[in-house]
């Protein structure tokens, strides 16, 4: 379990780092500027990983913090 933790917070972190330079730029996409077009399909699996990954860590938080848990 503790490997997909980290997956899901790598996923989460890439998609922040990508919707925050989706921002600053006014529409750049760093996901597709760094894989291109070269893999297909493969840009809009790595979205429906982050998208997964966001849902996983939304539901698991308050388990997974030590803050919000209360523990």
């Amino acid at each position: 379990m503790k490997a997909l933790h980290i997956a899901a917070y790598v996923l989460l972190f890439v998609g922040g780092l990508n919707w925050g330079y989706f921002g600053l730029t006014g529409g750049d996409n760093l996901i597709e500027m760094l894989l291109g077009n070269t893999l297909g399909n493969a840009v809009n699996y790595l979205y429906i990983l982050i998208g997964a990954a966001t849902l996983y860590v939304a539901v698991t938080h308050r388990k997974d913090c030590k803050i919000c848990g209360g523990k």
